[in-house]
């Protein structure tokens, strides 16, 4: 059974991190599929906000650098940008990868089957 949702965005969180990924969304040269589905520009979407509060479960978001040394080593195999499930067990397992997120387009109801589809298994 799935205890808590964990997505882990490809960027840096912190004031210097947030701009370093603005700044280079806008140019071109960084991206973070998991970002453009959870926010529209750099406020959260209510809709995001909405799918997790239906979710029975607590869903966490964390930049690469607020990860405890057990996140990272659960996201290390999938990469980022990811969402795992941490089961009550301990164990964390993969969900959605960059590709599964990309494909969402950006899309919070998108997201919502995807994960719906991923996390069955789980009991999520």
């Amino acid at each position: 059974m799935i205890v808590r949702y964990l997505g882990v965005y490809d960027a840096d969180g912190g004031l210097a991190g947030e701009v370093r990924y603005v700044v280079g969304h806008l140019l071109g040269t960084a991206e973070c599929a998991l970002c453009d589905i959870t926010h529209s520009f750099a406020w959260r979407r209510r809709a995001w906000d909405r799918m997790v509060a239906g979710l029975g479960a607590p869903f966490d978001l964390r930049h690469r650098n607020e990860l405890t040394s057990t996140e990272r080593e659960a996201v290390a195999a999938p990469g980022l940008p990811v969402v795992v499930a941490e089961l009550e067990d301990g164990r964390f397992v993969p969900l959605l990868d960059r590709g599964a997120l990309a494909r969402c387009g950006g899309d919070v109801a998108a997201f919502t089957e995807a994960l719906g589809a991923a996390a069955g298994p789980y009991g999520g």
